[in-house]
């Protein structure tokens, strides 16, 4: 092993972040902005915003007009068996499948993406709050423990973050989807507005809104506006939707106060038995395979759920012999997702002289209506929500008329838009399971040597129970706003495949049922925050992105101030 021999004080920092996605960009921002010297460690290559390849080419400008070649896909078996489209535009944002393995015990899709900025980078961009019933949900149901924290403690944090991120909505006085600090919103298409006003007065517990969106819709802080192109995936160059590299490390950087070091996979917390708390970090160089150790008064993990989790399981001593902060032994257990795909569509024969302009990178959100009180109470606990859209098919339709059409009236069908058709999805809530864990697998190592992970997670019958009423009452909204061949589906999911993985460190009161406290510190190590998905008590319904950013701000600012009191 090779071990940085420099001197400690040239490797000594006044904090320590890992990982530079959505929860690691914050992180950093938070720290330098309050003078804190932050080294920012990412296992990943550097990116820089704009340093986006694809972002302005069109179809025509790739030889295999974007499409992967089977041996390319080779690399991607996971990523293309959940049916998101793999494409030569985007694949150099994810990860080789081959070359970053893990144990599936039950299917189990690890979308993941190794470089600067990570999954900030090709996220959905909804961005919602918790309220307090989800805030309040397991202590009432008495189910796993009670979250630490309400709404109250949140809310102000919601605000910061939505202030600096930008994120467009409208606001609908919901309390179970609590408004924010709004940029103008998108607009809704004619058929979304004609099936909003008719689900609202059919249906009056049900509410139809314009999806919450960290997509700009006006400049905002010396980034530029979106400009409808829907090309987000592969990176922004007008920084017109939220991301580390367009945002929150570049204020970082502004400071002086970040340094940034990628292709720096972080093995291990290293742990002061006689001082009794974390004093730094183990790394290994993916580019020179070198281990160096970093140093800091204050550790924040924002590496993903998994990715933090498997930092800690992998951080064992004699104080901490199944993992750092483990003396509860739930570390990597109640492994939550958020399952989807099973709804509605149909189509109307209204508006056939009306279209749309620009590619909206945005749908609709119809918010949970279920389980609020006694009148809307189900067979199931907790709740989904919808997204979706509207939208007019387009000349591919006639594609099985291509070898027959001719003459005029065929060239004429190739201009002329099809029916208009809207389609509604349900993303729904998973209990946090004990069952559900992730372990390490130390017969399995990845290239630099580290034991891999092991997954083992399922939806139950609660979900399932769920996922009916989500095709069900898709199908009578959209049958009661005057849409026709409606169609329903349930494609089938599995934990992994909404991105949204959560839990495995979980907050609490208690040490003994918990790994943080209220302040997202590791019980048994205060000077250690984590602050990315690992840390939800519960999944809600809700896209939890915006609630890490809220969390990670919060916990940051009292970092701080606990240094200022030298109580770290």
């Amino acid at each position: 092993m090779n071990v940085n021999t420099n001197g400690k004080d040239s490797v000594t920092y006044d904090a320590i972040v890992v990982g530079t996605g959505i929860s690691g960009g914050w992180a950093a921002k938070e720290l330098c902005e309050k003078g804190l010297k932050t080294l920012v460690l990412e296992r990943g290559r550097m990116v820089r915003h704009g340093e986006y390849p694809t972002a302005n080419m069109d179809p025509w400008d790739d030889e295999h007009r974007d499409a992967m070649s089977l041996e390319e896909l080779k690399d991607f078996s996971v990523q293309n068996r959940t049916g998101y489209t793999m494409r030569r535009s985007t694949k150099h944002w994810w990860v080789n499948d081959r070359e970053n393995p893990y144990t599936e015990i039950k299917r189990f899709d690890w979308i993941r993406g190794y470089h600067v900025g990570g999954r900030s980078l090709m996220w959905g961009r909804q961005s919602y709050r918790l309220s307090d019933l989800d805030f309040e949900a397991n202590a009432k149901e008495g189910i796993a423990i009670d979250w630490p924290i309400r709404y109250a403690d949140i809310a102000p944090w919601y605000d910061y973050v939505e202030a600096f991120a930008g994120i467009s909505g409208q606001a609908e006085g919901l309390p179970q989807l609590p408004d924010g600090k709004f940029l103008p919103p998108m607009e809704m298409n004619c058929l979304e507005k004609q099936v909003k006003e008719r689900i609202e007065a059919k249906f009056p517990g049900r509410k139809m809104t314009i999806g919450r969106c960290a997509n700009l819709t006006v400049p905002h802080l010396g980034r530029g506006n979106c400009q409808f192109r829907n090309r987000c995936i592969r990176g922004c160059p007008y920084g017109a939707y939220f991301s580390s590299n367009a945002s929150t490390l570049p204020a970082a950087e502004k400071t002086g106060n970040m340094t940034l070091r990628p292709f720096s996979i972080v093995h291990s917390i290293i742990f002061d038995e006689a001082k009794n708390r974390a004093t730094g970090v183990r790394v290994i160089d993916a580019e020179t395979m070198e281990t160096h150790e970093f140093f800091a008064k204050i550790i924040f993990l924002c590496a993903s759920a998994l990715g933090s989790t498997h930092i800690l399981l992998n951080s064992t001593s004699r104080r901490f012999p199944n993992g750092f902060g483990n003396r509860s032994g739930v570390l990597g257990h109640y492994l939550m997702d958020h399952h989807f795909r099973a709804g509605a569509r149909g189509i109307s024969d209204d508006f056939q002289d009306r279209y749309y302009k620009g590619r909206r990178p945005n749908g609709i959100y119809i918010p949970r209506f279920q389980n609020l009180d006694e009148a809307s109470k189900r067979d199931y606990l907790r709740g989904f929500g919808y997204q979706g859209g509207a939208s007019r098919q387009d000349w591919t339709e006639t594609i099985r008329e291509m070898q027959t059409g001719i003459g005029k009236a065929f060239k004429d069908s190739l201009i002329r838009p099809g029916y208009w058709e809207m389609g509604i999805m349900g993303f729904g809530e998973c209990l946090p399971y004990y069952e559900n864990k992730v372990t390490l697998n130390h017969d399995i190592k990845d290239k630099y040597g580290l034991p891999t992970l092991t997954i083992d997670a399922e939806f139950k019958e609660n979900e399932m129970k769920m996922r009916k009423d989500m095709i069900y009452f898709a199908a009578e909204m959209l049958e009661a706003a005057g849409l026709r061949d409606i169609e329903t589906y349930d494609d089938g999911s599995w934990p992994g495949l909404a991105i949204h993985e959560m839990g495995t460190a979980r907050m609490g009161n208690d040490p003994k049922t918990s790994v943080l406290n209220r302040w997202n510190q590791v019980h048994e190590s205060p000077n250690v925050f984590v602050t990315d998905g690992a840390c939800m008590t519960s999944a809600a319904c809700q896209n939890p992105s915006l609630t890490y950013m809220a969390i990670t701000a919060r916990a940051a600012n009292y970092a701080v101030e606990e240094l200022k009191k030298l109580n770290l």
